[in-house]
C-alpha cells in the first residue's frame, strides 16, 4: 500500500506538532509526504503532478491544523483545483475511485469541548462532513480521522507518542473495515466455517 500524505500547514515550522508528525512519516517506507504550502504559497498548482500522484497512491491523508472548523484556504483551492471535473467526478470522472482518504487533523481545543454540549457542540466527525461528502462523491472510501486536541500545550513526551500514533494509525491496512471483513472471512474459510443465508 502507498500512501500519499498531503501537509497544509500555512506556518509548519511554529507548528510542534505538526512538525513532529512530518519527521516521523519521512523515513517510513511507501509514505510520500508532500508539503503544500512549501510547494504552492505564492505560486499555481501543478495540476498533472498532483494528480499524478494522487493516482500512483493508494492511501491519501490529509494532514492540516484545525482551521474556524474547516481546513486552512491552501487544502480547500487544491481539491477545488485538483479534484476536476470529469476527473474525479461527473461524467468520466473516476480517477479516484476505490481510493482511500483519511484526515488527520491537529486541534488546539481540548476533546471534550467537541461533544453535544461542549463548546463547540459538534465533534469533528460531524464538523468535517463536507469532506466525508467529497471522498463519497469520488468514489472514495472515507477512513476513521486522526485527531490530537490540546495541541497548544502538548507536553514533548505526549507530542512524540502521538506522532509515533500517527504512523501507526495511517500505515495501518485494517483501518479499512473492507480489509477487515477480508481478513476475517479468510480465516473463517481456513477454519472450514461456512456462513449460511437463510432461504
Amino acid at each position: 500500500m502507498k500512501i500519499l500524505v498531503l501537509i497544509a500547514h500555512p506556518n509548519l515550522s511554529n507548528s510542534k506538532m505538526n512538525s513532529l508528525w512530518k519527521q516521523e512519516l519521512e523515513n517510513i517506507p511507501n509514505v510520500t509526504v508532500h508539503d503544500l504550502y512549501q510547494h504552492y504559497s505564492h505560486q499555481p498548482i501543478d495540476l498533472p503532478l498532483e494528480q499524478k500522484l494522487l493516482l500512483t497512491h493508494d492511501r491519501i491523508v490529509f494532514q492540516f491544523p484545525f482551521y474556524w472548523y474547516s481546513t486552512p484556504p491552501l487544502l480547500k483551492r487544491w481539491i477545488d483545483e485538483v479534484f476536476a471535473y470529469g476527473w474525479a467526478y461527473g461524467p468520466g470522472g473516476k480517477a479516484l475511485q476505490g481510493k482511500e482518504l483519511v484526515l488527520a487533523i491537529s486541534v488546539g481545543g481540548p476533546e471534550h469541548s467537541y461533544r453535544a454540549g461542549g463548546y463547540n457542540h459538534f465533534t469533528i466527525s460531524e464538523l468535517t462532513r463536507p469532506l466525508q461528502a467529497t471522498a463519497n462523491t469520488t468514489g472514495m472510501d472515507f477512513l476513521p480521522h486522526y485527531i490530537q486536541y490540546s495541541t497548544g500545550d502538548i507536553d514533548d513526551k505526549a507530542a512524540f507518542e502521538s506522532a509515533k500514533n500517527y504512523v501507526i494509525h495511517i500505515t495501518n491496512e485494517d483501518l479499512n473495515h473492507r480489509n477487515r471483513l477480508a481478513k476475517q472471512l479468510a480465516r473463517m474459510e481456513e477454519q472450514g466455517i461456512v456462513l449460511k443465508t437463510e432461504e
